[in-house]
């Protein structure tokens, strides 16, 4: 295999692991590989393979790929805890997928409402036999955009236990969740510590512990019993070992079920529009069109067996050809709907029960028929939902060969200008055959949110409701309708009331939205005329791209220890400063400013010899590493200093805690200067210690820049890999804020700027905050360029202040959020 690339199986911020606030997917305890933030609802296959485990809760599925790399992805974090609620599979353990082939449909709104995190993590978890040559980090990634590329490594012989000491135990597992990701990777650690072959059976064939892929594969749920056994010199050890761990060193709360969300009473949908189900959000204004579809008339008996079997035999091929054809020009769910129906079509039990029908004297179409609607009518008929509306998949292929048999041209509709278009139902070749350029909204009696017809219509963007039920029936073709598909309701007579409050919110978000991306480009200033810079944290020159064309006014955080990791050997100074001048060239006389490496705790790297720490977010990690490795420190100064133009570049020091360090940078800084102060040397505040003494670090530091995320788990004392206390982590929290006062106050003294660089810097709620405690510098996310600087530039700063004040009264993260959302009304 000369490599294999993987796709990215969401839309979203794509990150590196260490950006994950679990320490299971941090530290790499299932393996390697990237994650997303995703903002679409529909997990997608990254390439082509074969499922290996769908998980009973939904929130996660590992795949084999026919070159044998085996790949975890879990639908964001202690998503086990929601019991299944809010996820909807749409394959099962042993399907055969395609790239781009939809894999589990989940509501995000809800993870974000009520789980940790929505960051969805995708993992190489047999790192042993392939390496990752290359991933895509630090930008934003559609559906089926190149996200990692693996290359096997050489095989290796694997020792044989047989003949040894052997050992078993039967146990029935007390947690609460059963054995998902984390306790998958827990149970692997411990077995691959030992001198034996560990395995888990559970009614039946044993696994190996030391794959989590394979453990998840168990589907061992609370109070089931697996068997655990070893061979080898260790053999009783290591089961002893694995046994105990399940039964008493895993910790997890046997959280409750969180509650399902009600669908709207009837007081929240106005008086007189009709409730449905939200297939894909949106709200549209538009003209009625109706598409009624009936089934096609078909002759039972047929012109002579032969004449029918030959007719049958060519319109499978020639409608085979077709949808081969189309798939291969298709992507995304469009793609794997052609690829599905296609397969369909190759169906022998189906074909054969046709024939069958045909050989009775039937015509082909009415044998067809026969064939594949007892099928459809038995998957409405089994009470899943899934399966219900798979249904239609079936109904469609019936129809688009019966079609074909009849020599029927199964016309599509023309639709009038932005329309709104309601159906009983509609099949996936129907709504591929729409012009969805006309095409405002649709709107369902029968369906489900997770139909093909749905997830097509999620993935073009039109607003879409289903299961609006029959009143739909009475809306008059040509009236004027208003679709809200992200409430839930359709009103068919809406008042001139109702109908100005819609017109103006589509209008208003129009509006906001085309002036956010023409604006960006200017100079970034508060309603008053405060100047405040708008820059973006990159991690490539690709990143640096990309925030610029969306108005970054430079680069305020290079993160450059993603040159360092996944490599057996440092960077020279040669590629580093190739890396960096990329950079600087993408971003076109811009500023730039570098964080010198930031490795260490959660970020290892495997030539820096680093020993296992009990705490390691409060051990050998950002500016302490490279003062315990000057020679890493040295070099990456000089591959900066060879940048051109000098003048862009300023250096950024991490996980400064006293004056002392920044003394010992500033040191080498100068001697590879000669004394020459051409470059700024600032330093990041993510201590409590560096916020109380910012005045001290401004009296040597040219900038300070604040990293949110870690300053609020140091302030806070909550590790934000621990998944029992990260969910309560939030910048927002009085004390937090209060410390970036104090950063704001201590630099002022010493006439120093003083930026923020961490997520709070993107959040919406918190920039008003921000600047109302005098921060001038934010580095965003490059796809919130836009929209931070068209809200800096509505701010006024006076009032800005006065709303801190308030914020640094309340008592708790919860009130401040409560009192931002009300200033941002």
């Amino acid at each position: 295999m000369a490599s294999l690339s993987l796709y990215a199986p969401l839309e979203g911020w794509a990150c590196s692991l260490d950006e994950v606030p679990d320490a299971v997917f941090a530290e790499r305890m299932l393996g390697d590989g990237v994650a997303i933030d995703p903002t679409g609802d529909t997990l997608i296959a990254p390439c082509d393979a074969r499922i290996v485990t769908v998980q009973p809760t939904g929130h996660a599925i590992t795949l084999r790929t026919a070159e044998g790399a085996e790949l975890l992805i879990h639908i964001g974090l202690d998503t086990v805890a929601l019991k299944g609620e809010g996820f909807e599979t749409l394959v099962v353990a042993g399907d055969t997928v395609t790239r781009g082939q939809p894999l589990i449909r989940f509501d995000l709104d809800r993870i974000v409402r009520e789980a940790r995190a929505a960051v969805t993590p995708i993992v190489v978890t047999n790192g042993d036999r392939f390496t990752i040559a290359h991933r895509a980090t630090g930008a934003i990634v559609a559906s089926g955009d190149p996200v990692m590329t693996l290359t096997a490594r050489e095989a290796h012989a694997q020792p044989v236990a047989g003949g040894c000491p052997a050992a078993t135990r039967t146990i029935v597992v007390p947690l609460p969740h059963g054995i998902h990701a984390r306790p998958a990777a827990r149970i692997a650690e411990v077995a691959r510590g030992f001198d034996a072959v560990v395995t888990l059976a559970k009614d039946g064939a044993p696994v190996a512990a030391t794959s989590p892929v394979g453990l998840l594969s168990l589907i061992v749920a609370h109070n089931d019993r697996v068997t655990i056994a070893a061979t080898g010199a260790q053999a009783e050890a290591a089961v002893e070992a694995v046994a105990e761990l399940i039964l008493h060193g895993i910790k997890e709360d046997a959280a409750p079920t969180p509650p399902r969300p009600t669908p709207p009473a009837p007081r929240d949908v106005p008086a007189g529009a009709i409730a449905g189900v939200t297939a894909a959000p949106g709200l549209a204004i538009g003209t009625v069109a109706r598409w009624d579809v009936h089934d096609l008339d078909v002759p039972p008996e047929g012109c002579g067996i032969a004449a029918e079997e030959a007719a049958f035999t060519q319109a499978c091929a020639a409608l085979s050809a077709e949808l081969t054809g189309k798939a291969a020009a298709a992507s995304g769910p469009m793609r794997a709907i052609l690829d599905a129906h296609a397969a369909m079509l190759s169906d022998d039990a189906l074909l054969n029960t046709a024939r069958a029908a045909i050989a009775d004297g039937h015509s082909a179409a009415y044998a067809w028929r026969a064939a594949i609607r007892p099928q459809a009518d038995a998957l409405r008929a089994g009470g899943d939902p899934r399966l219900a509306e798979r249904a239609d998949d079936m109904r469609d292929l019936e129809r688009q060969l019966i079609a074909r048999l009849m020599g029927i041209e199964d016309a599509g509709l023309t639709l009038p200008e932005g329309a709104i278009l309601l159906a009983e139902d509609l099949l996936p070749s129907q709504f591929m055959a729409l012009d969805l350029d006309r095409l405002a909204g649709l709107a369902i009696m029968r369906g489900g949110p997770t139909s093909h017809v749905s997830i097509l219509a999620a993935a073009r963007g039109v607003p879409t409701l289903v299961a609006l039920g029959d009143a739909l029936r009475a809306v008059a073709i040509g009236s004027r309708v208003i679709l809200d598909a992200g409430a839930g309701w359709l009103h068919p007579v809406p008042s001139p009331e109702t109908l100005a409050d819609a017109e103006a919110r589509v209008s208003a978000a129009a509006t906001r939205r085309a002036e956010a991306f023409a604006r960006a480009g200017e100079e970034c200033r508060t309603a008053d005329g405060a100047r405040i810079e708008l820059f973006a944290n990159c991690g490539s020159a690709a990143d640096a791209d990309y925030a610029v064309r969306n108005g970054a006014e430079g680069c305020g955080l290079l993160r450059t220890e993603l040159l360092f990791l996944d490599r057996d050997t440092a960077p020279d100074v040669a590629e580093q400063t190739a890396d960096y001048q990329a950079v600087v060239d993408a971003l076109d006389g811009r500023p730039l400013i570098i964080r010198l490496l930031d490795i260490g705790g959660d970020k290892p790297a495997p030539y820096l010899p680093i020993e296992g720490e009990e705490n390691p977010a409060l051990g050998l990690r950002g500016v302490r590493v490279v003062l315990a490795h000057p020679h890493i420190l040295e070099d990456q100064l000089k591959a900066i200093l060879a940048v051109r133009p000098l003048g862009r570049c300023r250096i950024m020091v991490p996980m400064i805690a006293g004056v002392d360090e920044l003394l010992k940078v500033r040191a080498v800084l100068d001697r590879l200067t000669g004394g020459a102060r051409d470059v700024e040397l600032g330093v990041m505040v993510e201590t409590p210690a560096a916020a109380i003494g910012a005045d001290l670090l401004a009296a040597e530091a040219d900038f300070l820049s604040i990293g949110t995320n870690d300053l609020t788990q140091y302030t806070l004392a909550m590790d934000r890999g621990n998944a029992a206390v990260a969910g309560a982590l939030d910048g927002l929290h009085p004390a937090v804020l209060r410390l970036i006062g104090e950063t704001v106050r201590g630099g002022a003294l010493r006439h120093r700027w003083t930026g923020v660089c961490g997520s709070l810097a993107s959040d919406p709620l918190a920039v008003p905050i921000l600047l109302g405690l005098g921060v001038t510098e934010l580095s965003v996310a490059p796809a919130a360029v836009p929209e931070i600087k068209a809200l800096v530039r509505d701010l006024d700063l006076s009032a800005a202040r006065d709303h801190a004040r308030a914020a640094l009264a309340c008592p708790d993260a919860a009130a401040v959020r409560r009192l931002a959302r009300e200033f941002a009304r």
